[in-house]
């Protein structure tokens, strides 16, 4: 059994990891898919709405195919933070997440979830790679 911790922001994410999940899991496999919303009390009804919304993608992708638990975290914290709070609480074995390509300037200047992960983590990743 592994388990797969799975960072999502957007309905495309969603589909593109669970696009990759798809041809890996196996049906003792558990995933759970998180979407973090660094806004805390501040978030806007649309990106909660939109976050609910990546996240009903996955079990409707995998939930057939393996165990799938979603959580929509509201806390203020940055979504790296989340994660991997998350990613401890369960033990997992793996996380995934999406990368898109981005200029030297873009990363400077807006900085990317993604990469704050792969920065940060001690655990193994599949980093796939989104249009």
């Amino acid at each position: 059994m592994t388990t797969f911790v799975l960072a999502t922001n957007a309905v495309s994410v969603s589909e593109t990891l669970c696009s990759y999940l798809q041809r890996v899991l196996d049906a003792e496999d558990v995933v759970y898919a998180v979407n973090s919303q660094r806004g805390g009390a501040n978030t806007s009804e649309r990106a909660i709405a939109d976050g609910k919304t990546a996240l009903e993608v996955v079990p409707d992708r995998l939930g057939e195919q393996a165990t799938v638990e979603t959580y929509q975290i509201i806390r203020g914290n940055s979504p790296a933070t989340d994660i991997f709070d998350i990613a401890a609480e369960i033990d997992a074995d793996e996380l995934v997440i999406g990368v898109r390509k981005r200029s030297q300037t873009d990363r400077l200047l807006f900085g990317s979830v993604a990469q704050d992960i792969m920065r940060q983590s001690d655990y193994p990743m599949r980093v796939v790679p989104r249009e």
